[in-house]
């Protein structure tokens, strides 16, 4: 049985293996899929898959996940906010090495990403993120346990959308793979204070 709130979700590049079931997905990701535009490296990559809702207006959204055995260097999995191809964010932690993995987000503007880390225990497999929306402007946030909350950044999405998905998505840009576990997925009214 699969909770009512998770039929509104569309798959973006639908993967192999998946199971979905009440409040929680697993994805089995495959070798050379990624999200990544332009810079620096040059390529253009927007074949990971991602489960998303469309939504419109001021909203957060908020999802745990959780590596499953993963140990192979870009294998990640966390949060997607997406417009189009060129236009759209992802958090998550991405495996590095035995000493630490990276804690990170891209925010794709344009047609060309940027990206932001720290590094981070590599035990690290399980984490929170929220994502909230005022206008074309948006507030990331991490944790470790869902209560509280770290600032990643804020940012601001040139290509104006009333509408954006949001959801979660999970790669093995090299060739490797392993399986992303979401749940308690929610969409909450901004969490993000009014600035006055």
């Amino acid at each position: 049985m699969i909770n009512d709130e998770l039929i509104k979700y569309y798959w973006l590049n639908q993967p192999k293996r998946s199971v979905l079931e009440l409040n929680q997905l697993i994805i089995e990701t495959e070798p050379g899929t990624d999200l990544w535009q332009r810079t620096y490296y040059g390529f253009q990559n927007c074949n990971a898959p991602a489960f998303l809702q469309e939504v419109e207006g001021d909203f957060s959204f908020v999802v745990k996940t959780e590596f499953e055995e993963s140990s192979f260097l870009y294998d990640q999995c966390g949060l997607l906010l997406f417009i189009d191809n060129e236009n759209w964010v992802k958090a998550a932690v991405e495996f590095e090495n035995e000493q630490f993995s990276r804690l990170g987000s891209v925010v794709t503007n344009l047609g060309f990403s940027d990206w932001a880390t720290t590094d981070i225990a590599s035990e690290t497999s399980e984490m929170w993120y929220r994502v909230s929306r005022r206008g074309q402007d948006f507030y990331l946030e991490n944790s470790a346990d869902g209560k509280n909350w770290q600032q990643m950044r804020m940012f601001h999405l040139h290509k104006v959308a009333e509408k954006v998905s949001v959801g979660v998505y999970a790669c093995s840009p090299l060739q490797s793979s392993f399986n992303a576990v979401f749940s308690l997925f929610g969409i909450l009214p901004c969490q993000w204070p009014e600035y006055k």
